[in-house]
């Protein structure tokens, strides 16, 4: 069997569609088509069926991925070895972050790796973890992020490693009632006016568990998913808001720690199967690493 071809049955696994697979690899439907059909020939199985008006994969076709994740998985180890032959780890690292992420690690990430032959191409996605193997289809590394109560993101055909613990705080306008106090509890929020997220966050999350721990509906007035709006709303009395940690930065917010309920998202590095064995990829996690440790210890 092909690995090109193994490839775009991957691709296709990942994509969902042979319209999307066609158009990330520059090709016509088709050619994905036509390609498809002689890896069929070649598995001696059938791998797609129809669904409607689109197609999926099989039995056959879903273990074949799983087995095509292996071999690709070995390429990216062979390559990994010539790569050591070669004495430092070099070549181009697709990451891609949520944004709050990117904008507390890059920072420290980008420096790191200046001088050291690999180059980061980082993109900004809204990187939940539902995302994470949709994304893998284009991107090396994956900074995703995610309630500490969630299971983890690791799966066959997922590598995740847990990367830092961020906690969530309430943040509240300076001529609130609430301003001025280290603390608060749940309780103490059931009548507040909120400005949420949309749903899937980890931060939405936290909303559920508080309307779980009053008993109250919390009444949020907006969703917004851009932190640095959400801060200017309830810096101007609009509503309150919960934070994460790192990500607040207007200067005359106050933020009240959660009492009663443990309220945090954890940051998670997904990859491949295997693709840190390759060294240009190896050092980009290393840099993660440290960038989470130095603003932790801050």
């Amino acid at each position: 069997m092909g690995i090109d071809r193994l490839r775009l049955l991957r691709d296709l696994a990942d994509r969902g569609t042979i319209a999307a697979v066609a158009e990330a690899r520059s090709m016509t439907p088709s050619a994905i088509s036509q390609q498809l059909k002689v890896l069929a020939r070649e598995a001696g199985v059938t791998l797609l069926e129809p669904d409607g008006r689109r197609i999926r994969l099989t039995d056959a076709g879903r273990a074949l991925v799983v087995r095509a994740d292996e071999v690709l998985a070995a390429m990216d180890r062979a390559a990994a070895e010539m790569a050591h032959y070669r004495a430092s780890p070099r070549g181009q690292v697709r990451v891609a972050s949520f944004p709050s992420g990117a904008a507390l690690l890059l920072p420290h990430v980008l420096p790191a790796l200046a001088d050291s032959g690999v180059e980061v191409i980082a993109r900004d996605e809204e990187a939940s973890p539902g995302d994470t193997q949709r994304l893998l289809a284009d991107y090396d590394v994956v900074l995703t992020h995610r309630n500490e109560f969630a299971g983890a993101i690791a799966g066959p055909r997922v590598a995740a490693q847990p990367l830092m613990r961020e906690p969530i705080d309430v943040v509240v306008a300076p001529n609130h009632p609430l301003a001025g106090r280290t603390a608060v509890s749940p309780q103490e929020l059931a009548d507040e006016d909120w400005i949420g997220v949309r749903g899937g966050l980890p931060v939405d999350d936290i909303l559920t568990t508080i309307s779980a721990t009053t008993g109250v509906h919390p009444r949020v007035v907006q969703r917004l998913n851009e932190f640095r709006v959400i801060e200017t709303l309830v810096a101007s009395g609009y509503g309150i808001a919960l934070m994460p940690r790192f990500a607040v930065a207007h200067p005359d917010l106050s933020v009240l720690r959660l009492t009663g309920v443990r309220a945090a998202r954890v940051y998670e590095l997904a990859t491949r199967p295997h693709a840190a064995r390759r060294p240009a990829i190896a050092a980009v996690l290393a840099a993660f690493r440290a960038a989470a440790a130095h603003v932790t210890a801050e």
